[in-house]
């Protein structure tokens, strides 16, 4: 299991909740010492371009410090993807999130769309015929989904309203969706019982790395990596980060 995390990670480089001091620093608190950390590079505009038009890139790049982390959250995914693809689970502790990042537009604290970053540049390099996105944050990634409408890489966002349907409605998309290449993970953790969702627990989200590893092993030779997206109460992100990492291993 790797963890990929750039110091530049822990910048506050908006005033937003993602952006705010001590959420990285509170989930490092739980897995430093327990997993091997790799340093992603940027992303370049190449990467980009794979899903962003110019207009879209020009207009993020007008603040250089945004623009910059933004492009080490899109490297990071795209090194996550690629440790997964060599066979090892991956975890990308990144920021900013990505997930309401579209072709053309960006909103809830996203500017590039990490994940999509990441398995566009899986495909282009012909690594990949498909891709399930599992994304279990509070909010739909209408960014991830806007990208893949219609295409082999498939979407999935469960909404139900009380923890055993969430979990058991995972379960039954992983026995439903056979034919993928990897699977990746939006990983939001705002539906935590002690954040904005009031859902899960701890445990929930380890069982949810674990339903993971299980479809991946089964499915897609082990592939599977995912992304850091929400989760706001540092008071309990660290731990719930930990928990699903587990799982995922």
């Amino acid at each position: 299991m790797k963890i990929v995390f750039h110091p530049r990670y822990t910048e506050v480089y908006a005033a937003d909740p993602a952006a705010s001091s001590g959420r990285i620093e509170a989930i490092l608190k739980e897995l430093k010492g327990r997993y091997d950390f790799i340093e992603p590079q940027a992303a370049s505009e190449d990467d980009l371009r794979r899903v962003h038009i110019d207009n879209h890139i020009e207009l993020v790049k007008r603040d250089k410090n945004v623009y910059d982390i933004a492009c080490l959250a899109a490297g990071g995914a795209v090194k996550a993807a690629q440790i997964a693809m060599d066979g090892e689970a991956s975890f990308g502790l990144i920021r900013p999130p990505g997930h309401h990042a579209s072709p053309d537009h960006c909103w809830g604290f996203c500017y590039f769309n990490n994940i999509a970053v990441a398995l566009a540049r899986l495909q282009d390099e012909n690594l990949i015929e498909g891709a399930l996105i599992l994304d279990f944050d509070l909010h739909f990634g209408d960014g991830t989904s806007n990208f893949f409408e219609g295409s082999n890489i498939k979407y999935f966002h469960p909404e139900v309203g009380n923890r055993e349907a969430f979990i058991e409605q995972i379960a039954g998309k992983f026995n439903e969706e056979k034919d993928y290449s990897v699977l990746a993970v939006s990983a939001g953790f705002d539906r935590h019982i002690e954040d904005w969702g009031g859902l899960l627990t701890t445990d929930d989200y380890q069982t949810i790395g674990r339903l993971v590893k299980e479809a991946a092993e089964k499915n897609c030779k082990g592939r599977r990596f995912a992304v850091l997206e929400g989760g706001y109460n540092h008071n309990v992100l660290g731990r719930n980060v930990r928990a699903f990492v587990e799982g995922l291993a």
